[in-house]
């Protein structure tokens, strides 16, 4: 099946089997590997991108589904060479240990902020409880996350 979508600003069309999963998409057909394949079953946000300006769990969603539609991956946020508020406080804050939770923690949390600009510590915790981190105990990703909301006017 033949699908036309937006990513990170250019369209893109491509033939895909109707089963094609999102994710593999995005990773295996375009290669845009900063989306991980963490569970498989939308437990863990790995692969969390932005469909039309939402948050979207990508292993649980077809790419035919996408048709016609606009996704934002984590290569697509920073802008003109510099990182977007939320990368930035994910670097300063230290939200991050390995890694592989990353993007998708940075992408859940950037749609979060659109819908509650000035959080509270506990907005945040209860805004993220889709995005699994074995890691870093979430200390520093709430920090990062509110000091991104402070530089996104928040």
């Amino acid at each position: 099946m033949k699908i036309s979508v937006k990513i990170n600003g250019k369209t893109v069309e491509r033939d895909v089997d109707p089963r094609m999963l999102l994710v593999h998409f995005l990773r295996d057909e375009l290669g845009l590997t900063g989306t991980k394949v963490g569970c498989d079953t939308s437990q863990c946000g790995s692969c969390t991108v932005h469909l039309n300006g939402e948050a979207l769990k990508s292993c649980t969603f077809f790419a035919v589904q996408a048709d016609g539609a606009e996704i934002t991956t984590i290569e697509g946020l920073a802008a003109n060479g510099s990182l977007h508020p939320m990368q930035e406080g994910f670097w300063e804050k230290h939200g991050l240990q390995c890694g592989y939770c990353t993007p998708g923690m940075i992408m859940a949390s950037v749609a979060f902020l659109k819908k509650h600009a000035h959080p509270t510590e506990e907005d945040i915790r209860h805004g993220l409880e889709g995005n699994l981190c074995r890691c870093t105990g979430y200390h520093n990703i709430v920090a990062a996350v509110k000091a991104a909301s402070e530089k996104m006017g928040g």
